[in-house]
C-alpha cells in the first residue's frame, strides 16, 4: 500500500502481514454501506467548505469524484481490494487516486469511528422502512384472507387443546395485531437511532470549528449525538433493531408452527399451495411444508444474532473498540433473514386455502360451547365458580355417553342446575356461541367484520 492510502502506517515499523489483512478486513460484508458512506462523505465535505476548511473547488472535486465512484460501484466496475480493510478506506483511496490532493482533505475532522457509526445509522433507517413496508404487505395478506372467512368457524386452542369456537377471520387478525406491534417497535427504533454522530471524531471531537448540525441536517437526522464518546462507541440501536427482528421472527415462527400443524392430515384445516411445499426424496405421497419449517428454523438464527450482538457490547471498555466491526455481521444477517421471511410469509398467506367444510364438520368435538354454557348460568344468577362445576359435571356425563352438550335433555340439565330453561339450546353449538360474543375484541363475526374494516382503512393509509 502507498502512504497516501494508509497514512497511519507511518506510526508502525512495518505494515500488516497477509494473515492480519485477511483477519481484520470487513470488505467482504460492509460494501453494502457504500451508498451511505458516499452520501455521508459529501455532507461532511459540504460542511468543511461551509466552514472554510476546504475550498469550493476542492468540494466540487470531492463531490464529483465520489459520484463517479458511486456510479462505478453500481455498474459493477469498481474493484474492492481487501487490503483497504473496509468500504470507507476503499472509497477514500479511490477518491485520492482519482482527484489527488483534494481527496486527502476529506477526512479532516473525521475518524472512521464516527464515519461508520453514521453509515450504519443511515443504512438502518432505510432498512427499517423496507421492513415496515414488508410488514404492511403481510398484514394486508392476512386481512384479505380474513375477509374471506369473516363468518366461517374454527376451534381456538389453548394448551393445544380445543377451547372455544371462533371465526377464522379472528384467528387471522391475531397475527395482524402482532405485526402491528412489530411495526411500532421498528418505528421507535428508527426514532432512537435518527441522530448523527458525524463529527465526533475518534472519541473526543475536534479542535476545528466544524458544524455538526449542518451535516446532521443534510443527512436528514433529527439531531446530533451530544456525547462524542457515546456517539462513536455504542451500538445499542443495532441491538435494539436485532431484538425487533428476533420478535418478528418469533411471531412468524408461531404462525409457521400453526400452519405446519393445520396442514397435517391430523388437522387438515388448510391447503398450502404447492409452490411453497416440497415432496420427499423417498416417499412419493408427501407434501412437506418445508418453507414454513425453514421460517421456524430461521428464528433460531435471529436469536443467535441478538446474543452475538449483545455479547459484543458486553465486554468492551468505554470508547471505540475494533470489536464493533463485528456488529455488521449480525446486523446484516438479521435484516436479510427477516426481510426474506416476511416476504415468504406474505406469499404463503396469499395462496393458502382454509378447508371450511372439513373444519365445520368437526366443530362439535371437544365441547367448544362449555364456557358459553357456564356464562349462560351466570346470566341466570349462578356464581361463575358454581356454574363452572355444573358444566364440568355435565361434560363428564356427555363424555361417558358419547353426546354433545346440545344433545343433553332439558330434564338432565335441570337435575344439575334448576336455573336452566329451554332457552339453553339457543346458547349451545359453535354457531350460537360465536353469535353471542359481546365483548370488544372478541372472536365473533361482528367484531371481526368491524376489525377488518378498520385494518383495511388503516393499512391503506400507510
Amino acid at each position: 500500500m502507498t502512504d497516501k492510502q494508509r497514512s497511519w502506517e507511518k506510526r508502525l515499523a512495518a505494515g500488516p502481514d497477509e494473515l492480519t489483512v485477511n483477519y481484520v478486513e470487513s470488505l467482504s460484508y460492509d460494501t453494502r454501506l457504500y451508498k451511505y458512506d458516499i452520501v455521508g462523505s459529501i455532507a461532511h465535505a459540504t460542511m468543511l467548505a461551509e466552514r472554510k476548511l476546504i475550498t469550493q473547488a476542492e468540494l466540487k472535486a470531492i463531490k464529483n469524484g465520489l459520484i463517479e465512484i458511486s456510479e462505478q460501484i453500481e455498474a459493477g466496475h469498481f474493484r474492492f481490494d481487501k487490503a483497504h480493510e473496509d468500504v470507507h478506506m476503499a472509497i477514500e483511496a479511490a477518491l485520492i487516486d482519482k482527484i489527488g490532493e483534494p481527496g486527502k482533505k476529506l477526512h479532516t475532522a473525521r475518524s472512521r469511528n464516527d464515519q461508520v457509526a453514521t453509515d450504519v445509522r443511515l443504512w438502518l433507517r432505510d432498512e427499517i422502512e423496507g421492513q415496515q413496508a414488508a410488514i404492511v404487505q403481510l398484514q394486508k395478506a392476512f386481512v384479505q384472507l380474513a375477509g374471506k372467512h369473516d363468518d366461517d368457524l374454527m376451534p381456538a386452542y389453548t394448551h393445544l387443546q380445543r377451547a372455544q369456537p371462533i371465526v377464522i377471520g379472528a384467528y387471522l387478525l391475531s397475527f395482524v395485531e402482532q405485526l402491528e406491534r412489530d411495526f411500532i417497535r421498528l418505528t421507535n427504533c428508527w426514532n432512537l437511532l435518527n441522530v448523527s454522530p458525524l463529527g465526533s471524531g475518534a472519541i473526543a471531537g475536534s479542535t476545528l470549528a466544524i458544524d455538526r448540525l449542518s451535516t446532521a441536517c443534510q443527512l436528514g437526522f433529527a439531531d446530533i449525538t451530544h456525547s462524542s464518546i457515546d456517539g462513536i462507541s455504542d451500538r445499542d440501536f443495532c441491538a435494539e433493531f436485532i431484538f425487533d427482528c428476533a420478535l418478528i421472527g418469533a411471531h412468524l415462527s408461531r404462525f409457521a408452527e400453526d400452519w405446519i400443524l393445520f396442514s397435517s392430515n391430523e388437522f387438515d384445516f388448510i391447503q398450502i399451495d404447492d409452490a411453497f411445499c416440497t415432496s420427499s426424496s423417498m416417499m412419493p405421497q408427501k407434501r412437506n411444508p418445508d418453507v414454513l419449517e425453514l421460517m421456524r428454523g430461521k428464528t433460531g438464527s435471529l436469536y443467535g444474532a441478538l446474543i452475538g450482538m449483545l455479547t459484543i457490547l458486553k465486554g468492551q471498555p468505554s470508547g471505540y473498540n475494533r470489536d464493533l466491526q463485528e456488529d455488521k455481521i449480525h446486523l446484516f444477517a438479521a435484516a436479510d433473514t427477516v426481510r426474506a421471511s416476511l416476504e415468504m410469509a406474505r406469499a404463503v398467506v396469499a395462496h393458502t386455502q382454509f378447508k371450511t367444510a372439513r373444519i365445520a364438520a368437526g366443530l362439535d368435538a371437544g365441547f367448544l360451547d362449555a364456557t358459553a354454557l357456564a356464562e349462560y348460568l351466570v346470566g341466570k344468577g349462578v356464581p361463575f365458580r358454581a356454574a363452572h362445576g355444573v358444566v364440568g359435571a355435565l361434560v363428564s356425563l356427555c363424555e361417558k355417553d358419547g353426546r354433545s352438550l346440545s344433545e343433553v335433555s332439558l330434564e338432565t340439565f335441570k337435575e344439575h342446575a334448576a336455573q336452566i330453561d329451554a332457552d339453553v339450546y339457543d346458547y349451545l353449538g359453535a354457531r350460537h356461541v360465536v353469535q353471542r360474543y359481546a365483548s370488544a375484541g372478541a372472536a365473533g363475526p361482528e367484531q371481526v367484520k368491524e376489525r377488518i374494516a378498520y385494518w383495511k382503512k388503516h393499512l391503506a393509509e400507510r
